[in-house]
């Protein structure tokens, strides 16, 4: 499956917003499974490095939300992460459910979903994130199944030197730092998709972005009526918590797929 093909298909594509969250818990492997049974073409997730260097799959920079730890993420080992409790925050039902590595998600899921791998930093300066997941994705033969995706264009601008073949998408919304905030930067990355805050979206603007041959791929859109629209417009891709309902969205308003 390669990414730069599949996203011209005749409907958007689901893209699962850290897994299938609304009914697992959020960047897990149970999350992840459920959204691929959900009918999701693929999952979006977070990544961030961890003590020992390891790119570890959890959205916030400290454990204390979703996990029975407290602390830094960066502060852990991989080790250490992986005997948190990462499930029963949610239901007891997950309990014993682990913060996965992106090694483990890239070897389960890569062969069967697309991979939507947003790298989590805001520094100017790299602590290594993008060369280890880059590194990842090449060890795994995944180029051309996974989208590399940030609001920190400076990280994006590291993965395009490292690898020109994996697709970069820059992530944007209207309460960012101001000197990152639109698509001034765009010239300079020349990302293959743009991902916007959904309801920032227009259809000029998704007929424009798609004159200049970029995918656009909204996030987090999750009622019904805002889903129907992106549709109509055109979008490749929608981010969503809710890949069941935008999966019987699509199979009832685009049947035959």
């Amino acid at each position: 499956m390669d990414v730069q093909h599949i996203y011209h298909a005749r409907r958007p594509l689901i893209m699962a917003h850290r897994g299938a969250r609304h009914q697992a818990p959020e960047n897990t492997l149970a999350a992840f499974r459920l959204a691929a049974e959900m009918g999701a073409d693929g999952v979006e997730l977070d990544v961030q490095l961890c003590k020992d260097g390891e790119a570890v799959v959890i959205h916030d920079f400290t454990v204390d939300e979703t996990t029975d730890g407290r602390g830094r993420v960066k502060d852990f080992t991989l080790a250490e992460l992986q005997a948190l409790d990462a499930g029963s925050w949610y239901a007891a039902e997950f309990a014993g459910e682990c913060i996965p590595s992106l090694a483990q998600v890239l070897h389960e899921l890569g062969p069967r979903l697309m991979l939507n791998i947003e790298l989590k930093t805001d520094a100017l300066l790299s602590d290594g994130l993008e060369a280890e997941v880059v590194r990842l994705v090449e060890d795994t033969n995944l180029v051309h199944q996974v989208i590399i995706s940030s609001f920190n264009p400076a990280a994006l601008w590291r993965v395009r030197r490292l690898n020109r073949r994996i697709p970069i998408g820059l992530l944007y919304s209207p309460d960012q730092a101001l000197h990152l905030r639109g698509r001034w930067l765009q010239p300079l990355l020349r990302p293959n998709a743009l991902h916007p805050q959904w309801d920032t979206l227009d259809q000029e603007a998704v007929a424009a972005a798609h004159h200049q041959g970029l995918m656009v791929n909204p996030w987090t859109c999750n009622e019904p009526e805002a889903m129907l629209r992106l549709i109509q417009w055109g979008v490749d891709a929608i981010i969503t918590d809710r890949p069941d309902l935008l999966y019987n969205l699509l199979h009832t308003t685009i049947p035959h797929q």
